[in-house]
């Protein structure tokens, strides 16, 4: 019988698929990287493993101890579904913007959540991550604190660089990933430069982040609330190496959240916003590039955490993107 032994071995090995409608005939070739077809639904499953793993062999994760994290929900859930087959509590603290699937999903996995206000800065006692730091304190608890810890960088740099590389077999001249944490383009991106070093690395920052002004002026914007989730910051993050990158490729949400919805109705990829940005950015650099270039996209989560939030049209309404929804039906890309 060929069995895993749980579902943290199921990890990885996703599948690239090869855009059809929404490119053009004159475009480059656009790859997604289908990272939403992880257990857990996302990229994360590759940190938490890598990162979780190493510290319980370190000790500094008890059996049946206490983890604690600030999540946009999908390190979340993957971190839940890693306590759950190792025997250990967890508690997040999450913006209070995140949709109500993710935080669903977090306690249906047995999680602890603590939802925090979205609108505060970094620094204040109020924010997911002040909270995190302190709930860690006080339970003696195990804090990933995935924004400033080397192994997220580690983990795409060991796990998802080579397996890019392994299924393009060297024939990628763009990777495109969205900055969250920074880890997946910090690590698969730096892999992928060491083995071809005229790749060109383009970050995915929403608009209202501090990431793109940190990558071209060198210091921060005032950051603002942007509705899009699971990419952009308010703060500089450890796991980001901007070494690594060539470009920093700015979106709105209107972008995210439309191709989002087109990738999911013109070519069955289901995927998040942050996925949307991804491959808008991707979509752009394929006209500019022409035939006979490749890109690869990271599409980090899927869609079903958003079923009550852009998937509806009644949300994207109420929400200001009425001129969005007339853009799609009429086959537009949202400006």
């Amino acid at each position: 019988m060929k069995a895993n032994d749980t579902i943290l071995e199921a990890i990885g090995n996703t599948p690239l698929v090869k855009l059809q409608r929404l490119v053009g005939d004159e475009d480059a070739t656009v790859l997604c990287k289908c990272e939403f077809l992880n257990p857990s639904g996302s990229a994360k499953d590759r940190l938490v493993v890598h990162a979780l793993e190493q510290a319980l062999a370190r000790g500094e994760i008890a059996p049946g101890g206490t983890v604690v994290e600030n999540t946009s929900g999908n390190t979340g859930a993957a971190l839940a579904t890693w306590a759950a087959v190792r025997g250990v509590r967890c508690i997040f603290t999450i913006p209070d913007k995140m949709s109500n699937e993710k935080i669903d999903t977090l306690k249906a996995l047995g999680a602890e959540v603590v939802v925090c206000p979205t609108a505060v800065l970094a620094s204040s006692p109020e924010s997911y991550y002040e909270t995190a730091k302190r709930l860690a304190r006080e339970t003696g608890g195990y804090y990933l604190n995935q924004y400033h810890n080397p192994a997220n960088i580690e983990a795409h740099y060991t796990l998802t660089g080579p397996e890019v590389w392994r299924q393009v077999e060297g024939e990628v001249d763009v990777f495109v990933a969205g900055l969250g944490t920074g880890g997946t383009m910090s690590g698969a991106g730096r892999f992928l430069k060491e083995q071809k070093a005229s790749i060109r690395n383009v970050g995915v920052d929403p608009v209202g982040s501090v990431f793109h002004s940190l990558f071209t002026r060198g210091e921060a914007d005032t950051p603002h609330v942007y509705q899009v989730e699971g990419i952009g910051e308010d703060m500089p993050c450890g796991a980001l190496d901007f070494s690594v990158l060539d470009e920093v490729f700015q979106v709105n949400d209107a972008q995210c959240f439309s191709t989002a919805r087109r990738l999911a109705r013109e070519e069955g990829l289901f995927v998040g916003g942050s996925s949307g940005g991804s491959v808008y950015a991707a979509l752009q650099l394929a006209r500019e590039l022409g035939q006979g270039k490749t890109i690869v996209a990271i599409c980090t989560d899927g869609g079903k955490s958003y079923i009550s939030k852009f998937y509806s049209d009644e949300w994207m309404k109420d929400n200001g993107f009425a001129e969005t929804l007339v853009q799609e039906a009429a086959g537009e890309v949202a400006a």
